[in-house]
């Protein structure tokens, strides 16, 4: 006669802790200024300014946009904020960097507001395993928001899972 199988996984009290269920839907869009440069290394301010007014900035309406120079150029702060300043009523974000840092702004902002309160005293696993772009950033922020409040904390699947913390 044959045992009755039990998943004693789903009888823990083991929390899995998902981070690709936060990912926050939207396009992502990144402007690269190279173009708009003389000879995509020189800022002149004229011509500069000119490229911004005549550029269609509703394209970018609820977008995540990351404003980068994948050029050399040495590109004054002022004018970032210039497109911040366009991007502004349109998009859901803006920030200085690639796609890598758009993720992990986003993350970190998510993760800081997060209620980390039904992971006290109990052992959470944070999934490591996404379909979704989350930034290996936002696994560091995950630890370190858990980890006060939680039993332990493993990284991995339930049927193979790393421990990482456990409170003595």
């Amino acid at each position: 006669m044959a045992e009755e199988i039990v998943n004693r996984v789903a009888q823990s009290k083991l929390i899995t802790f998902d981070l690709e269920e936060l990912y926050p839907e939207g396009e992502r869009r990144v402007l690269d200024i190279k173009e708009w440069l003389y000879e995509g290394l020189i800022l002149r301010e004229k011509e500069f300014r000119f490229k911004v007014d005549e550029h269609d900035w509703s394209q970018y309406a609820d977008s995540y946009v990351a404003l980068t120079c994948s050029s050399d150029a040495i590109v004054p702060g002022w004018a970032f904020m210039l497109l911040a300043s366009k991007l502004q009523p349109f998009a859901k974000k803006v920030v200085r960097g690639d796609s890598e840092t758009l993720e992990t702004l986003l993350y970190q902002e998510i993760i800081q507001s997060l209620d980390v309160s039904s992971f006290e005293d109990k052992p959470v696993i944070i999934k490591g395993c996404a379909n979704k772009p989350v930034p290996e950033n936002a696994y560091l922020m995950a630890i370190a928001k858990i980890q006060p409040v939680a039993k332990s904390v493993m990284y991995g699947e339930a049927c193979s899972s790393v421990p990482l913390h456990k409170r003595k």
